[in-house]
């Protein structure tokens, strides 16, 4: 049995969602203790619950600890099952980082899944749908991963309600990446989503945006969605030959229409301020892949603390295999061994 404390590092769900994979993947029972320990609300919420539900069902495993609140849980796992899976969050929790769970496991299972999720599909500190499709999915594809993934509903906090859907191919042969460019900008684009909410809500976001990065009116899209409640997200695109980078900002109760965008806009002028084609967000993303794969290389900015707990959490099943070094220039080198777990 692998014990791992969940306070480490950064210490949040990241550690639960990476480990559980490597549980099933590698047929590792693993502890985790202390959950969550040092957030304003420890232990397992709502989709976090889910989370490692589902991690047990994909893999046939057996789960103690599997309660609201619960700060410690066993996997002892099998071995990863295809199929059409469906799993409710109850609540506004994020389907994203259910789907990110499983994801990992399904890809080594024997035949093809449907993963169907409902909850909250645009959450604060949580990748929305856009993140996935037009920015980690491409990349997957580089090295061999066929994975899809559509919006049925969205679902914003604290309604929920929004529900999505996934389509996992078996992962066949792995490919190494190289992404140390970004290549040609062929692109960007930034999207006002509103629900139940007034328009000036949404031109005043679409303002800001447009005044503070000097993009046209073009670039800057006003759209009302329907969802079970009231939401509000900021969903900014730029589009390079070899990458996407998607950055986000919510809305939320007593936050102006410009503090969202400038939130927004900070995101994406810190990631001009360096010309490395990873953003933070998707570097954290990619250490699994590239480990259980054929491995490869990437620049990013500087490591987040997301990113570091990832790496090592990763070397706890794995061994070391992951290398991060400052290029002194704003840009890291992120190099990841492959291999099969």
């Amino acid at each position: 049995m692998l014990i791992i404390d969940g306070s480490q590092g950064e210490g949040g769900g990241q550690i639960l969602r990476t480990a559980l994979a490597l549980s099933a993947i590698t047929g590792t029972t693993v502890k985790i203790e202390n959950i969550r320990a040092r957030r304003p609300k420890p232990g397992l919420q709502r989709q976090h619950l889910v989370a490692v539900q589902a991690a047990a069902r994909v893999c046939n495993g057996q789960l103690e600890g599997d309660a609201l609140n619960s700060r410690e849980i066993t996997l002892t796992p099998q071995s990863p099952v295809s199929g059409d899976w469906h799993f409710d969050i109850g609540s506004a929790g994020s389907t994203s980082l259910v789907l990110q769970t499983v994801l990992p496991i399904l890809l080594h299972a024997p035949g093809p899944s449907t993963v169907h999720l409902a909850g909250g599909t645009h959450n604060s500190l949580a990748p929305p749908l856009e993140f996935l499709t037009d920015s980690f999915f491409p990349v997957l594809y580089c090295i061999g991963i066929s994975v899809t993934a559509e919006l049925q509903r969205h679902g914003f906090y604290p309604a929920g309600g929004g529900a999505m859907s996934a389509s996992i191919q078996p992962w066949q042969a792995r490919v190494p990446l190289d992404l140390m460019e970004r290549g040609k900008s062929i692109g960007r684009h930034a999207q006002v989503l509103i629900s139940h909410l007034p328009a000036h809500v949404a031109s005043r976001e679409a303002q800001a945006v447009k005044h503070a990065l000097h993009w046209s009116h073009a670039e800057v899209d006003e759209t009302e969605v329907k969802a079970a409640g009231p939401g509000n997200c900021l969903i900014a695109k730029l589009r390079f030959a070899q990458v996407a980078a998607v950055f986000t900002a919510f809305g939320e109760l007593r936050k102006s229409a410009e503090k969202v965008a400038q939130e927004c806009v900070s995101q994406v002028t810190g990631y001009l301020d360096h010309d490395a084609p990873v953003c933070e967000h998707l570097a954290d993303q990619l250490l699994l892949p590239l480990a259980l794969g054929a491995g490869g290389r990437f620049r990013t900015g500087k490591p987040s603390d997301h990113t570091i707990t990832n790496a090592t959490i990763i070397g706890l099943f794995l061994g070391d295999r992951i290398v991060l070094a400052d290029n002194g220039d704003r840009t890291w080198t992120v190099t990841v061994r492959g291999g099969t777990a």
